[in-house]
């Protein structure tokens, strides 16, 4: 599943001319975005491992194809958020809804009970990719 869902991310990167690194921060972006907790270079720099350089040549990127907005913080006007433009939001709209409508169907084959076993076992093992990631903060 994993290896199908890479590859309809590489897709996309390729439709968009834009690296898969790209894609990535796309997903940390959208993560980020709306819900309080908006990412910002740094943040993104450490959730993807990248350099300070490649971070913001992967924005720049972004930002031209117009994926991406930056705007200031009011406060703390050296304070950079990253957004989800709202053209950016519609191109992948458009791409992933039949990625959506797939997922849909398969979930409609299981009932509440069973999805809510697969629910747990996802979140298990998330756990312990998490712990393997980083097992001295067990």
């Amino acid at each position: 599943m994993n290896s199908e869902f890479n590859r309809v991310a590489q897709d996309f990167a390729q439709s968009q001319k834009l690296h898969h690194t790209d894609v990535q921060a796309l997903v940390a972006v959208l993560d980020g975005d709306g819900r309080g907790g908006a990412m910002t270079p740094g943040l993104l720099r450490e959730r993807l491992n990248l350099t300070s350089g490649a971070v913001t040549a992967c924005l720049d990127r972004l930002e031209r194809a117009g994926h991406i907005r930056r705007t200031r913080d009011a406060a703390d006007r050296r304070v950079v958020h990253l957004h989800y433009a709202p053209r950016g939001r519609e191109v992948a709209r458009e791409f992933f809804q039949p990625l959506a409508e797939r997922t849909d169907a398969a979930r409609a084959r299981f009932t509440e009970d069973e999805l809510a076993v697969v629910l747990r076992f996802l979140a298990a093992m998330n756990d312990e990719l998490t712990a393997l990631r980083a097992p001295d903060q067990d």
